[in-house]
């Protein structure tokens, strides 16, 4: 210790407070150590006499809940005879600060019905924060509103931005508007609340006239702005507007480094992420664990797995320290690892990496067993698979959407479409997600007719098919050569369900035709649908040609391939491909030195075995 307990507790009340402000160095320290030392000084306290003085129980109560010790905290409070505002305020607080919302506005009520002391702004704002994150939370926020009207307390700004993101976070948007009107006093907090607000209403026009309108635009307005762009698809304005945040805006934070890593993921820009590092280096903020974490992902996005493969290795040395936070972002990175090999195709890294964390003793949670298990379903490698679904059902693993489709996904790719059949069927909710994934499964193995069944099933029981759902049931059709009723579910799909054909559907009716030897409908559906420009359509189209053997047909689609997309690879092989199957050596020739002009390098063929 850095002090003896016996100097501590002397019988001098006027130096108790100096001497309880050195427990808070203890907050600091693990949740175990911590509790046990306050726990001490707490009974040496009541051994000298000093608990009975109200500001040091207040302290104390304060002390055990930054310690986490809520049961101790509970016993505290309710030991203390005469409690001011500043006891409530510290008890609903702090069960506020660490998520227990509900026991929180328990005490509020306990407070109100009490009626000895009445709650001053601290106490409310507290209350508004709880009732924004909880069920019914909007019903006690509006009742604790009107009492305050009611009673003519004094709003300061925070109070009214904590009422203001309550309404915001609930929804009521007609409230967010009519209060923030009668605001006198605003500040950077409520021109937040109020982007965010029209953020959630997907009015992004009138959010950037809030943003622009901002007399003082802080980092956290420019975090809001720029991550709700990207939420909504709007990347390139997301993007002009960090540009414009680097040129006059204020520094980088923890958070803004986080979100325009994710926005050089979702661009796959490595420019722009070499950047970001760049910057994340010059000031020194390297080794915060989110947004390291964000910068693997970044490079694991943009195919540089070697690179994040260095930086994940240099974070595990410096990385972690023990703390709940570091444990969190220590799993995390490993997860963010293990998937980026996934995404990458680089499946036997992604099951040497997953080993060595269990090797590890990482904990494991739900997004790398995702992982894993799509990349045991690429490899076919199905006892790992098993293990997995055995790990989950023993540890009583939370099985969220996500993992249970990658479990349907293993199963079936590994050859086993009755296991994953009988796991469909014990899985509790089975939304439209699993729906398509079973369809998608006995698509792929050919069954069209039984993925059909389980579609009109999906309907039956009032489950709403997605264009997910229509990607699976086409390539049911497209693989069984069902070409009337393909064409049927893609005339449903646009006519009673209003979903708007994307590239997989479109590759999909196309496939549907040339697998048949429709050819020529196969090319009046590209024409007639105005999906020429499509590279995808007519590599589904090429692929027909191939199958029929239509060597004539197959040399102008390669062409027409090859001016769509003259720096991609495959068009040059396809080609290629095409001139050497008519003995026509000298074109191949020639398109050989055209790919060697353009820079254009042909990946080296490669075998699992």
């Amino acid at each position: 210790m850095l002090f003896s307990l016996k100097k501590l507790f002397t019988t001098n009340p006027k130096s108790i407070f100096f001497k309880l402000h050195h427990l808070t160095f203890y907050s600091s320290l693990p949740s175990s150590s911590t509790n046990f030392d306050t726990q001490l000084y707490h009974s040496n306290l009541i051994k000298n006499g000093f608990a009975q003085m109200l500001n040091v129980n207040n302290y104390l109560l304060n002390l055990y809940l930054k310690d986490h010790d809520f049961k101790d905290a509970r016993k505290l409070f309710d030991e203390i005879p005469d409690r001011d505002v500043r006891t409530w305020t510290i008890l609903i607080a702090g069960f506020a600060r660490y998520g227990r919302h509900g026991i929180a506005l328990d005490y509020f009520t306990d407070m109100r019905n009490e009626g000895i002391v009445a709650p001053n702004a601290f106490t409310l704002s507290s209350v508004f924060k709880c009732c924004a994150c909880v069920n019914n939370g909007l019903q006690m926020g509006k009742a604790t509103h009107g009492w305050i009207m009611i009673n003519g307390i004094d709003m300061d700004v925070a109070l009214q931005n904590s009422i203001l993101d309550l309404y915001a976070k609930c929804g009521v948007f007609d409230y967010v508007n009519r209060l923030f009107k009668l605001m006198d006093d605003k500040d950077s907090t409520s021109w937040n609340i109020m982007m965010a607000a029209k953020l959630s209403e997907g009015d992004m026009r009138k959010c950037l006239e809030f943003f622009r309108s901002l007399p003082i635009k802080s980092v956290s307005s420019w975090n809001t702005i720029i991550d709700g762009l990207m939420q909504y698809g709007l990347e390139r304005n997301a993007l002009e507007l960090l540009y414009e945040m680097v040129k006059i805006g204020p520094a980088f934070d923890k958070v803004t480094f986080s979100i325009s890593l994710v926005l050089a993921s979702m661009l796959k820009s490595l420019e722009l992420g070499r950047q970001i590092h760049g910057r994340l280096l010059r000031v020194g903020m390297n080794e915060d664990s989110f947004a390291i974490t964000a910068l693997i992902d970044m490079y694991c996005k943009c195919w540089k797995m070697d690179k994040a493969s260095t930086i994940f290795q240099e974070f595990r040395r410096i990385g972690y320290k023990g703390s709940h936070d570091d444990l969190m972002a220590q799993t995390v990175s490993w997860s963010t690892m293990i998937a980026g090999y996934v995404q990458n195709g680089m499946m036997k890294d992604a099951l040497d990496r997953f080993s060595f964390m269990v090797h590890e003793k990482v904990e494991v949670d739900v997004y790398t067993l995702t992982s894993i298990l799509t990349a045991s379903a690429d490899v076919a490698f199905l006892e790992l698979g098993k293990q997995i679904h055995a790990r989950i059902v023993k540890l009583g693993q939370d099985v969220d959407v996500c993992l249970c489709s990658s479990i349907i996904d293993m199963y079936a790719k590994c050859g086993k479409l009755n296991e994953a059949w009988l796991f469909f069927q014990q899985t509790q909710t089975r939304n439209v997600v699993l729906w398509s994934v079973m369809i998608a499964s006995y698509a792929v193995h050919g069954k069209g007719e039984e993925a059909i069944e389980l579609f009109e099933l999906m309907q039956n029981e009032g489950v709403m098919p997605n264009g997910v759902s229509f990607v699976a049931l086409l390539t049911a059709c497209n693989h069984a050569g069902l070409i009337k009723e393909g064409c049927e579910y893609f005339r449903m799909m646009i006519e009673v369900y209003g979903i708007r054909p994307e590239v997989e559907h479109f590759s999909c009716m196309v496939d549907l035709f040339g697998r048949a030897g429709h050819l020529k409908e196969s090319e009046n559906f590209i024409y007639k649908s105005g999906i020429s420009n499509l590279r995808e359509v007519w590599k589904a189209f090429l692929s027909s040609c191939w199958l029929h053997k239509n060597i004539e047909l197959a040399n102008s689609i390669s062409k027409k391939l090859l001016e769509l997309e003259p720096h991609e690879t495959d068009s040059y092989v396809l080609l290629s491909n095409t001139y050497s199957a008519i003995d026509n050596w000298a074109e191949a020739a020639q398109l050989r030195r055209l790919m060697h002009e353009r820079k254009v390098k042909k990946l080296p063929g490669q075998s699992w075995i």
